[in-house]
């Protein structure tokens, strides 16, 4: 038999790593051979062990998932990283496969999801749910929003009136009114409140 992928967890839930470890350990093409709950401690683990594939939260206390990830980048170029995540929020999933990483695993997939992901990430190939592509594909085709858009949308989340969104601004209120139409538009919105709930969906604002 060939040997098994040797695995380190990197998650701040002591429960989520002892239940994977478990899951992992009970499959004999997978060993977990250590398991961190934060990013710093998870980089002074890789040094040590060297694991095939790291399974790596992105929201974590201290050094988040995305920093330990560009520090393990930088340091191991060659390193597999699979993010294993409660987010699905669009912005999570694009700074974690800027920043490297192999693929993204949502902690709602299925057992026998995960391990498919870890054996392709194993292999050196991109790891992503056929419905996440498709929400970044959909980012891809002209959906993302300008740099002041975002600036509009953190305001309409207080309730801003266009008036009130151009003298915080400095605009005149119709192009105030022309960033909250264009908002709507991209992310496909019939209203400002729709528009903030799909805005915390894709993590463009944050709670």
């Amino acid at each position: 038999m060939p040997s098994p992928i040797r695995l380190l967890l990197i998650d701040d839930h002591a429960v989520m790593r002892a239940g994977l470890a478990n899951m992992l350990n009970a499959n004999p093409a997978f060993r977990v051979i250590a398991g961190a709950d934060d990013g710093a401690n998870g980089l002074a683990l890789f040094r040590e062990h060297r694991p095939d594939v790291t399974l790596l939260d992105v929201s974590m206390p201290g050094v988040s998932g995305i920093e330990c990830l560009h520090l393990l980048r930088a340091e191991f170029p060659d390193a597999r990283v699979l993010m294993l995540s409660s987010s699905d929020a669009e912005e999570d999933i694009v700074q974690a496969l800027e920043a490297g990483a192999c693929g993204y695993v949502t902690k709602t997939a299925r057992p026998a999801e995960l391990t498919a992901a870890i054996i392709a990430a194993h292999a050196g190939e991109r790891v992503i749910s056929p419905a996440l592509e498709r929400r970044l594909a959909e980012r891809a085709s002209g959906s993302t929003l300008t740099a002041r858009e975002i600036e509009v949308l953190h305001l309409l989340r207080k309730g801003m009136t266009n008036p009130d969104i151009g003298r915080l601004l400095g605009i005149s209120p119709r192009t105030a009114k022309a960033h909250v139409a264009a908002i709507l538009e991209k992310l496909e919105a019939t209203d400002r409140t729709e528009a903030v709930t799909r805005a915390f969906e894709r993590g463009l604002l944050k709670v």
